[in-house]
């Protein structure tokens, strides 16, 4: 596509703004002017009529003739090019209430800008030639778009895994206090997620294919009869589109329709970044409560209308709930292809324009989020520390209880006397709301050949959190970097929350 149709480019154009009718969130509040343009009638019209113009060119190179005549000529196509982007919107909706046909009504639209031209636009098409090739390019464009923030995230986080890498924190399981592990450590669970989404997407973007022209039922029986039959002229036509449009190929066999299993494959990889923002978003609300961990929260934010000491993670909770909805919207797609009529139907078309765009600004929205979040993470080692170090004396039980049996003791005698201890200690801090004395009880009982100032000195958390280190270290190196490295173009996004 021209580099004036790129998905950067920035529309001068202010649209009249309504307050009496129904304007989607997605637009207003969530989604970028980058993906909203992806999903613009400017974009799917201009589309149209590039498809059309790659048609009759195609037509043309292949020598479409009449009586020894060319049917297309170079001056029809050089008209059709003048006219890819003023679209006359007036008129093709004028025609529209008349007709009842949102394509047949762009043409004459087209037709009447190119007068020279009007007979042969969408010669020998049907309308998902240029319905469904445009609902492929501007799902490829914004798939492109995702691949950049994603890349981005993932780049975020990696930076912070580095940073924090060291710093040790509890871990949990079953939200329960565990063995320890490290922020940075923690961090790499969530880069991993988004890294599968990564590896989901550039498969799908990898294998995105055109419809090409093959006719209302996909036998390309319109094309057979404009070149009187000569197979092997027609056999060009959809690679010479495909290269045109700048893909390798089109589908070799269709209805009229492309597969609605291709909608379903990008829902998928939607729904899959999406189930890992929130599963990141929630780590982060819980880490917040906690007070270890903070979205970032700005000089004049208010968190509540209420309670003005309140920083509420308002992002992470926005991340979770966009979220919530691109995994159920997910099933529009499965439940379209699956319910598809032998070569075509057309109940997949509302649901369609609801379901693929609103998909797309979502995950749009979420990754701006993504990216606004762990660029301002805000990390607190001293409550993590206190925190820490208030359960710490539990997990060093087994250390403790190791060093107790080289200096003689009896292992299953220890490990009884370990858990009788631990439950007392428990009970102080649950009942009685003391401090964890369970580095006490040990030093005062017998069966333990060591004192508290020795069972205090081993409280040091790094000897607790194995190899996370090690591991974030072997990550980013083996796994992250050369990612990265790979996709070096795509790096240097920056997000704004805008509500």
């Amino acid at each position: 596509m021209e580099k004036e149709h790129s998905m950067e480019r920035e529309h001068s154009i202010e649209k009249e703004h309504s307050t009496d009718k129904y304007v989607s969130p997605l637009s207003e509040r969530y989604a970028s002017r980058q993906m909203q343009y992806i999903f613009s009638p400017d974009m799917k019209f201009s589309t149209w009529r590039r498809l059309w113009i790659a048609l009759a060119e195609t037509e043309k190179e292949l020598g479409l003739s009449q009586d020894g005549r060319p049917v297309i000529t170079d001056e029809q196509i050089e008209e059709m090019k003048a006219h890819v982007d003023d679209i006359n919107y007036d008129v093709a909706k004028a025609r529209e209430r008349e007709v009842r046909h949102d394509v047949m009504s762009h043409v004459y639209a087209y037709g009447q800008q190119c007068p020279k031209a009007a007979g042969i636009i969408h010669l020998g098409a049907t309308s998902c030639y240029v319905g469904d090739n445009t609902d492929i390019i501007v799902m490829r464009e914004g798939l492109r778009l995702l691949k950049k923030k994603l890349v981005n995230v993932i780049k975020e986080l990696a930076d912070f895994a580095e940073e924090h890498k060291a710093q040790p924190t509890l871990a949990f399981t079953h939200f329960q206090p565990a063995q320890p592990t490290t922020v940075g450590k923690r961090a790499t669970l969530w880069m991993q997620e988004f890294y599968l989404d990564l590896e989901d997407l550039d498969y799908v973007l990898g294998n995105m294919k055109l419809l090409g022209s093959k006719g209302t039922t996909g036998t390309q029986a319109s094309f057979l009869e404009l070149f009187d039959g000569d197979q092997e002229t027609i056999d060009k036509i959809d690679p010479m589109i495909a290269q045109k449009m700048g893909f390798a190929e089109c589908f070799p066999v269709s209805g009229q329709t492309y597969s609605r299993k291709v909608d379903t494959r990008v829902a998928n990889v939607l729904a899959g970044i999406a189930a890992s923002a929130h599963k990141m978003s929630n780590d982060i609300r819980l880490l917040q409560h906690l007070k270890e961990v903070e979205e970032p929260f700005e000089k004049s934010q208010i968190g509540s209308s209420a309670m003005a000491y309140k920083r509420n993670p308002m992002r992470c909770e926005r991340i979770a709930s966009l979220s919530r909805y691109v995994m159920i919207d997910a099933l529009n797609p499965a439940i379209t292809s699956a319910t598809q009529w032998f070569e075509r139907t057309l109940d997949d078309s509302a649901n369609k324009r609801l379901s693929i765009p609103e998909g797309f600004l979502a995950v749009d929205g979420i990754l701006d989020l993504c990216l606004n979040v762990v660029d301002g993470l805000v990390v607190y080692p001293k409550v993590i520390e206190k925190h820490l170090m208030s359960e710490l004396p539990f997990m060093a039980t087994e250390n403790i209880m190791m060093d107790a049996v080289k200096l003689g003791g009896n292992r299953q005698e220890l490990h009884e006397r370990i858990r009788e201890l631990s439950m007392e200690a428990g009970r102080n801090v649950k009942a009685e709301g003391k401090e964890n004395n369970l580095l006490e009880l040990i030093a005062a009982d017998p069966a333990f050949p060591m004192g508290l100032e020795e069972l205090q000195a081993s409280m040091d958390p790094a000897r607790y959190v194995g190899r996370s280190k090690e591991q974030v270290e072997a990550f980013l190196r083996e796994v992250i970097r050369p990612v990265l490295e790979e996709n070096k173009e795509l790096l240097g996004v920056k997000a704004e929350v805008t509500v």
